[in-house]
């Protein structure tokens, strides 16, 4: 059984808790975070995931466990891999790292987080659930012998929507990365390019070609919402990112030439009951879809019970109502591909391999999203298959993650 060690205490290390409570093969041994580590540690004990110790540097947590894994802000990631190779150096015998999507804000970023977990000879995961959602891997496997009679998928459309970030610094573009397209647009790219990719290929088989995006400000530049967001200290007035995009990515079959698309759309305006997660694939004479928003479960609450509501996420992620006809997901974390995404990296790392996506992919991923960013402050399609734009890609910093979103939103 492995030891876990956690770097960071926010939103996505409390839903990656949830998820041990499925994986038998994890011992959620420590967690180092600047605020929340001796809550999240409570609750991990609380749930019996191990004896959850806080540690208040990377370097004593890094000595005390067998698997890192890096759930802290965007703008820390760097940083936090450097001290974490310092602490192998010091002795740490570590089994694996883990980094949360997005792996980076740039390319020149995710490169520096590749070449130090190179350096260490230490395998990786890169963590992109959807990829690992139970109702993609089944449908996909319920259609195996449909795809070899019939040939591959050709249009795959994901998206990602909900009404916006917890955190100020996640709503920030300069400390994000972005918008709405650097936050969700890295899960809907992926999630796409995997539902397109033959069955039995490696996930990278798919060649990029094109990318084309457009990206807007739609909902939180206007008030009321743009004041409730400088209330969190975060001004779209000056420093805008964008809170709806829509990529379109070409891919092309290496061996058989034939073109596949696709459509990812994010948003953070999603007003309605919650998160949503909406896919859908479509092969020669076959189809399938996803909707996080159809469970078998509901609940009802009524305006004199509303009052009694602690947390409307409990039922929910995102959600935006506590009374009413409410949506209910009795296991989010297995649902969108948490538990399965555990456990392929813990299984991996006890065999001394990397995960199925490790963090050369989370760089691909980076690349395909700044792509985006280029493609919609040129307003043109970007050429991957172009060794110059490559080569810009490298050291591109997009308008809005300078702060500088005014000029292209």
């Amino acid at each position: 059984m492995l030891k876990i060690g956690m770097i960071g205490a926010g939103f996505v290390a409390g839903f990656h808790e949830r998820a041990l409570r499925s994986v038998r093969i994890a011992d959620f041994a420590g967690v180092c975070a600047p605020k929340g580590a001796e809550a999240l540690a409570q609750v991990a004990r609380e749930n019996q995931l191990g004896d959850t110790q806080v540690y208040a540097t990377v370097a004593d947590l890094a000595q005390a466990v067998d698997v890192v894994c890096i759930f802290a802000p965007n703008f820390a990631r760097v940083e936090i891999m450097r001290q974490i190779a310092q602490a192998v150096e010091g002795g740490a015998k570590l089994k694996g790292i883990i980094v949360e999507k997005p792996l980076a804000r740039t390319v020149q970023e995710a490169d520096t987080l590749v070449r130090i977990a190179k350096a260490m000879n230490i395998p990786t995961a890169y963590f992109e659930n959807q990829i690992h959602m139970p109702s993609i891997i089944q449908a996909r496997h319920q259609l195996a012998q449909v795809e070899k009679a019939m040939g591959p998928a050709h249009l795959a459309r994901s998206a990602e929507e909900h009404g916006g970030p917890h955190e100020p610094w996640f709503w920030d573009p300069t400390t994000q990365g972005g918008g709405v397209c650097c936050d969700m647009g890295c899960h809907s790219i992926a999630c796409g390019m995997f539902m397109l990719t033959p069955l039995g290929k490696p996930l990278d088989y798919l060649q990029p070609v094109s990318i084309n995006a457009s990206m807007a400000l739609l909902k939180w530049g206007k008030e009321p919402w743009l004041g409730q967001l400088k209330a969190r200290g975060v001004d779209y007035s000056k420093t805008p990112a964008e809170d709806y995009s829509t990529v379109t990515l070409e891919l092309k079959d290496p061996q058989t030439g034939h073109r596949s698309v696709v459509q990812a759309v994010n948003s953070w305006i999603y007003d309605a009951p919650g998160l949503r997660l909406l896919m859908e694939t479509f092969g020669p004479g076959y189809s399938y879809t996803v909707n996080s928003l159809q469970s078998p479960s509901g609940i009802f609450i009524s305006d004199a019970a509303a009052t009694a509501v602690v947390d409307s996420e409990l039922a929910l992620e995102k959600s935006q109502a506590s009374r009413g006809s409410l949506i209910l997901q009795p296991n989010e974390a297995d649902l969108y591909g948490y538990v399965a995404e555990w456990i392929d990296a813990l299984t991996a790392f006890e065999q001394g391999k990397d995960a199925k996506l490790n963090l050369e992919y989370g760089k691909t991923i980076t690349m395909l999203i700044l792509a985006a960013y280029m493609s919609h402050e040129k307003r043109q399609a970007i050429d991957l298959t172009d060794a110059r734009v490559l080569r810009e890609l490298e050291d591109y910093v997009p308008l809005i993650q300078k702060g500088e979103g005014n000029k292209v939103l």
